[in-house]
């Protein structure tokens, strides 16, 4: 093939055709030239009209840069710091709160560098690290914590509550318990395996309790806690009628399906579990197997709010309501309520104003709680909306009269219970 002469050269660039004498008029090379900008010009206003191209990514360089851990008490606060100066806060709960440090402290190597906002790539990252410490209540109670933190982080860089990140509010306010109007009555006791008159009479007065303080149209929800086998929770449950309680909570130990589903065929009274089960892969046995009504979900146990709302939309497909468990200081039922916010299949949630109480001596509350008429209020604020006093937090976890316990129940003949 022979050699271009500069004129065609300047033709195959611009995509024009050369001449035999490989020359190019000067009315062509203009009218190509002319052309050309036209298009250029085209894109430019077909770029400026089209609001998909308009939308930086403003997030996307930010890194994790460095990460706290704060033990006060019997709770772990997870801090992730950026590289944007934006921090956001989480909630470690229901572990041994040294050993939940020191785990949180060693997630941290699969965090360092990363884009907090690639919060379901960081999920699975950290959850699927290690073959042989997957699943299971340290690995979920510690990711929920961490989970908590890159959603604060999000919803902060984007300038929007949490709740907004999850497809918006579903619901204007949060039905909640414990309330003038709603209250859940506790066992009063832990059961033998299967129990006389006085025992199902000391139940039954929880429950009648609990009626008269919330009135004939008030919520009861018994939680059994375990702490009531499934022998005695039959005898329990031909005691009262269907309608005399919301739903029968923690009807038996997880981990065997086969207790729930013997239990359901028996039981007439809605039956509600979740609050010690993780992540999606746990719950989905509940579903398929037609074994419970309810699902209690815990924010700070199933793996934080990126599986509880996976779990809330797994449950929808079943038309099985959520009534999340929730024992956490502020931030964590901040976390629980965003995502109750979002979801359609929301019968009630807990919250324990034990816990936010003491959880407000270091920290703020971005929602109101009307406890006359139980209902929450949105979360207010992005992020989760929570703010942190370290001062005030330091001199909680320095209390000297604060020591952690193993909990510890026994029966009657000295032997080990449930509860």
């Amino acid at each position: 093939m022979g050699r271009l002469t500069p004129s065609a050269t300047r033709a195959k660039i611009i995509g024009m055709p050369h001449t035999s004498r490989d020359t190019v008029g000067r009315r062509e090379l203009l009218g190509g030239a002319i052309a050309g900008g036209v298009a250029l010009l085209n894109d430019t206003v077909l770029a400026q009209n089209n609001p998909a191209a308009q939308v930086l990514d403003t997030a996307a360089s930010v890194k994790i840069t460095a990460m706290r851990t704060h033990r006060v008490q019997h709770k772990v606060y997870v801090e992730l710091e950026t590289s944007a100066k934006v921090t956001g806060w989480g909630e470690v709960s229901a572990l041994v709160p040294t050993a939940a440090e020191e785990l949180t402290k060693a997630l941290f190597e699969l965090l360092e560098g990363e884009n907090p906002t690639r919060i379901e790539y960081l999920w699975q990252k950290l959850y699927r690290a290690h073959r042989d410490i997957r699943g299971g209540p340290f690995m979920c109670h510690t990711l929920s914590g961490i989970d908590m933190a890159l959603w604060d982080i999000t919803g902060k860089l984007w300038g929007v509550p949490v709740y907004r990140l999850l497809g918006g509010p579903t619901r204007d306010k949060v039905r909640i318990y414990p309330s003038a109007k709603s209250h859940k009555a506790p066992p009063g006791d832990v059961y033998e395996h299967a129990v006389n008159p006085p025992d199902v009479d000391k139940m039954v007065r929880m429950i009648k309790s609990a009626r008269d303080m919330v009135g004939p149209d008030g919520a009861v929800m018994f939680d059994a806690h375990c702490a009531v086998p499934p022998a005695a929770l039959l005898q329990f449950a031909a005691a009262i009628k269907a309608y005399d309680v919301l739903f029968i909570e923690e009807v038996a130990v997880p981990g065997n399906i086969e207790a729930f589903k013997r239990l359901k065929e028996q039981i007439k009274i809605p039956l509600a579990t979740g609050e010690r089960d993780h992540t999606i892969w746990e719950f989905l046995p509940y579903l398929t197997e037609r074994a419970i009504d309810v699902l209690q979900p815990d924010v700070a146990h199933c793996g934080g709010i990126t599986q509880m709302h996976k779990i809330a939309m797994l449950a929808e497909a079943y038309n099985v309501p959520l009534a999340p468990h929730c024992t956490t200081s502020p931030l964590g039922a901040t976390a629980s309520l965003s995502v109750a916010a979002a979801i359609p299949n929301l019968l009630i949630h807990e919250t324990a104003p034990g816990a936010i109480e003491w959880g407000e001596r270091f920290m703020n509350l971005p929602w109101v709680a009307d406890r006359k008429l139980g209902w929450g209020s949105l979360p207010q604020g992005p992020g989760l909306g929570v703010e942190i006093d370290r001062q005030k937090m330091a001199e909680v976890a320095a209390d000297p009269k604060y020591k952690w316990k193993w909990p510890q129940m026994r029966l009657k003949d000295g032997s080990i219970a449930d509860y």
